[in-house]
């Protein structure tokens, strides 16, 4: 397969994957998912253009704490929340005590238990958070700290 197309397929994919921006993605083959997994940094950074665009968007109609908790929750649905759902999974497994395969099977589970809910509350809050105190400074103090 020619580089551009694998290059083409390849943005495809990870954009499908990561993001629920609506592109079809073309051929898959092991070279197209590496590629794509290889362009997964650039779609986390698209997306973070996205929400920084969102929150300066937000901030000018809204309290910097309402702003955030859009910006977080949008972030979460551009997502699929996929990065949430690992993040429930992998607390819920290291929670058990388990270890192997039985720490496996707790993370293939499409429920959350009571550690994974814990890590997203305190998660989203901190992103929140974050996201409020950035959006309450000013743009040349925003950028000088």
């Amino acid at each position: 397969m020619p580089a551009d197309r694998r290059l083409g397929d390849g943005a495809r994919l990870a954009l499908t994957t990561f993001s629920t921006l609506p592109v079809r993605a073309g051929r898959i083959d092991r070279s197209v998912a590496g590629t794509a997994m290889a362009l997964a940094p650039a779609v986390g950074a698209l997306l973070g253009a996205l929400l920084a665009g969102l929150l300066v968007l937000l901030v000018a109609v809204a309290p910097p704490l309402v702003a955030a908790g859009v910006t977080v929750g949008a972030g979460a649905l551009l997502t699929r929340g996929l990065h949430l759902d690992g993040l429930a999974d992998t607390v819920d497994a290291l929670g058990s005590y388990r270890r192997g395969a039985a720490a496996l099977e707790i993370m293939k589970k499409p429920d959350v238990g009571p550690f994974g809910v814990a890590a997203l509350v305190v998660v989203l809050l901190v992103q929140a958070a974050a996201l409020a105190e950035l959006a309450g400074r000013s743009w040349p103090a925003s950028s000088a700290s």
